[in-house]
């Protein structure tokens, strides 16, 4: 099978998203075929991509001829559909509700987890999270752009403080931008300022957050909800350190390091369409994934630890059942969520000393919000964010439920072994 001897390839095919997620195949000369065919070079579940869906092979020069096998729901690239392309590593392409990437091969990157473990306010005892820190411990003796991914909750705005105090620019200002709380008519306005008179209501002057952040760190949090003409506007301003208020003849200066932080992939909407790719590129230059707390539950313990300090109590050992409600928990809001808990425990602990003394409640669903459509969405991403979230709650509780035995799990579920424990990995159940 192509990509799986010992040819010359350098290059592979990787699922960055989707249900086979991290699967990958070598990509060689001879065509690398794609689809839910069982003898498909690299084999997909995902039911909207077709049995023989597309292939893939490289030409002299390193570049990629991508052929679509006149497929049901198509390739896409840079959100248009194609029949044939020749394309250049870093491609990434979307068949069904799957993302692939065209990639070197990977080499491990050669930063050893920290030694610390504690980086700002950032506190870890497992190796992912030491290893982030091990990563923020560089970037922040440097002036690079970073990106940081990771789920809602994770602390990506925290990592991103950590890495401003720990660089030279500390004593400079850090401004955080939520650009998915800002209505579109309003963003370029925040990010870059407005003069007297650029629209109805502009009765003053006004310095963006670029221009406030001069000197410092910007922070734009949820990048992925800016549109594109907007995204236009931000790469000049990362490129040139140059901003133009609206309403303004002239540009103005700024020094800033850019942090930003997305809690869907960028990666995904720049196959989509939705995201520039040179802003990406020029975004993600450090790029920092962020692990759930349910993949690292040993930091559950300095955490808490942490965050009783903070609220000026003393945890003592953080041990028996109070822990086990804690390490039992799937946390789908993560650190935050976690935060949550200990704040209700203290505030109905009245007279509490230790962690032992608390009244830790974790209520299964907590930090979660009723199933709810997304109408801001189009129907498809709509209906598939409702199944993506109604398939993590099911797969959480049947599990719970069966005491973590996957057997008794499929059985109640009626789901094959194989099958549901392929979804438990999909969600980082297991």
């Amino acid at each position: 099978m192509p990509g799986t001897g010992s040819g010359r390839s350098r290059c592979q095919i990787v699922v960055v998203e989707g249900p086979d997620m991290g699967r990958a195949v070598n990509i060689a000369e001879e065509p690398v075929t794609v689809g839910t065919f069982e003898d498909s070079d690299l084999v997909l579940t995902d039911d909207r991509v077709s049995r023989m869906h597309m292939t893939v092979h490289e030409e002299p020069g390193g570049r990629f001829v991508v052929r679509d096998l006149e497929s049901l729901n198509g390739t896409l690239y840079e959100g248009s559909f194609i029949s044939e392309a020749t394309l250049p590593p870093g491609a990434t392409l979307k068949v069904g509700r799957s993302f692939l990437r065209l990639q070197p091969r990977p080499q491990r990157m050669e930063v050893s987890p920290s030694q610390s473990r504690r980086f700002g306010d950032l506190v870890a005892e497992s190796l992912a999270m030491r290893e982030v820190i091990g990563v923020t411990e560089l970037a922040a003796t440097s002036e690079v752009t970073v990106l940081i991914e990771g789920e809602t909750g994770t602390g990506k705005e925290l990592t991103a403080r950590a890495i401003h105090e720990g660089s030279e620019r500390r004593k400079g200002p850090f401004v955080v931008i939520d650009c998915g709380a800002l209505p579109a008519t309003l963003l370029e306005s925040e990010l870059f300022g407005h003069v007297r008179g650029a629209f109805t209501g502009a009765s003053t002057d006004r310095l963006g957050a670029f221009a406030r952040a001069s000197g410092g760190t910007i922070f734009l949090d949820e990048l992925g909800s800016v549109p594109l003409e907007a995204q236009a506007r931000m790469l000049r301003a990362l490129e040139e350190r140059r901003v133009r208020p609206v309403g303004a003849d002239q540009e103005r200066e700024v020094d800033v390091r850019v942090i930003a932080a997305s809690s869907t992939s960028l990666e995904a909407r720049v196959a989509e369409g939705t995201f520039r790719p040179d802003l990406y590129y020029r975004l993600s230059v450090v790029r920092i994934q962020l692990p759930p707390l349910r993949a690292r539950r040993e930091d559950i313990v300095p955490i808490v630890k942490e965050l009783m300090r903070r609220r000026g109590l003393e945890a003592g050992r953080v041990v028996g059942a109070n822990l086990n409600r804690l390490m039992a928990h799937t946390w789908p809001g993560n650190v935050r969520e976690l935060r949550n808990v200990i704040d209700r425990a203290i505030a109905l602990s009245p007279g509490a000393r230790s962690f032992q003394d608390l009244r830790i409640a974790v209520d299964p669903m907590s930090g979660e919000e009723e199933l709810s459509v997304r109408t801001d969405l189009s129907y498809a991403e709509a209906k598939q964010k409702l199944l993506e979230t109604f398939e993590y709650r099911y797969l959480r509780d049947i599990l719970t439920r069966c005491e973590g035995n996957i057997s008794a799990a499929s059985r109640v579920s009626e789901l094959d072994r194989k099958y549901l424990r392929s979804l438990l990995r999909k969600h980082d159940l297991v």
